[in-house]
């Protein structure tokens, strides 16, 4: 189902162009990547953060930030490496962050479910369900009010919309016409608990009519639905016409918190785990981009091994770097405390 209300954007069945396939194709590599290592090396015992793996989840941060510029701004959840990576933050200061060193995005305070790189855009993740929905609703109300040409995305699961403040943020944007991007990730389940127990029978992205903004459902394990029903709502929010409610549906394969599998606790449905492993984000757009030409296998090698000699001197440079000084470790926790940082 797909509602857009007053003068929306046209749609469009051309695919991507074929370089920004490509590019995202790559973007959808390096998260894979990066998640694949992190669960490797998570076992060690020196990342002693909680962390939320994205793998299965690639696809919509990378179909969203395909058309978001350095200056755009975007927030997210726990669950952020792939919003992190995808929106061009840097992969050292992530990974320096889960190992709670000085060089990470957070200086090594905030861990995996803290990142930010202001450079990039990326204004922050946190913990709480709904958190950062209003807070990015508030720099976009801000960015209207002084006249910039700035979009701001905002990442958030299906949990989240259970939350007082999704509605709060959803009514405000709506009602201001703000140049907000709302992109709920839904995979299906709240921890261990599925979403038909937790809601009625209808789409998230129905929301978004009622609160007087466009409401869109897509499938989030194809990159290239994603980065069509991404553009028209990011064109809405530039153009002036309003946000967006943008609802994919995907699926993690990993447990909620941690590198490891937990289908053995029996609460996601053997054929529903491996119905969505078939429909991998990753692997079946590289198949689909060999068939196509617009690659070829020795073209998808040649990325892998640059994207692993890219994540190995993250993880050496990482584990190289000093920790925060214990007479420091307070800091950074009140506003004061950025002086002379």
């Amino acid at each position: 189902m797909t509602t857009f209300p007053d003068n929306p954007v046209a749609m469009s069945n051309l695919p991507p162009p074929a370089d920004v396939r490509v590019e995202m194709l790559r973007s959808l590599l390096r998260i894979r990547l990066v998640e694949e290592e992190i669960v490797r090396r998570y076992g060690e015992g020196e990342m002693r953060c909680p962390t939320h793996i994205c793998i299965g989840q690639e696809a919509p941060p990378v179909g969203v930030s395909a058309h978001l510029r350095r200056t755009d701004a975007v927030f997210a959840a726990h669950r952020s490496h792939g919003h992190y990576l995808a929106k061009g933050a840097d992969l050292d200061a992530m990974i320096a962050e889960l190992y709670g060193r000085e060089t990470g995005c957070a200086r090594g305070r905030g861990g995996s479910q803290h990142l930010v790189d202001l450079d990039a855009g990326f204004m922050g993740s946190a913990p709480i369900l709904a958190s950062t929905v209003s807070v990015g609703v508030g720099v976009a109300w801000a960015a209207k009010r002084r006249g910039e040409d700035r979009v701001v995305a905002v990442y958030f699961g299906d949990g989240a919309t259970e939350e007082g403040a999704f509605h709060e943020a959803l009514n405000f944007a709506g009602v201001n016409r703000l140049p907000v991007v709302f992109v709920c990730e839904n995979n299906l389940y709240s921890v261990h608990t599925p979403l038909d127990v937790r809601q009625p029978a209808r789409g998230i992205h129905e929301f978004g009519p009622v609160n007087g903004m466009a409401g869109v459902q897509g499938d989030g394990n194809d990159v290239d639905s994603v980065w069509a029903l991404a553009g028209q709502a990011v064109t809405r929010a530039r153009q002036g016409q309003g946000p967006t409610l943008l609802e994919f549906m995907t699926y993690r394969r990993k447990e909620h918190c941690g590198p490891g599998e937990d289908d053995a606790l029996g609460y996601r449905p053997v054929a529903e785990v491996r119905r969505w492993h078939d429909r991998c984000p990753v692997q079946n757009y590289e198949r689909r981009l060999v068939a196509e030409d617009l690659v070829t296998e020795l073209d998808v090698q040649s990325m892998r091994e640059a994207i692993a000699a890219e994540i190995a001197q993250a993880f050496e440079a990482a584990r190289a770097a000093p920790f925060p000084a214990a007479a420091d470790l307070g800091r950074y926790v009140y506003p004061s405390d950025q002086e002379n940082a």
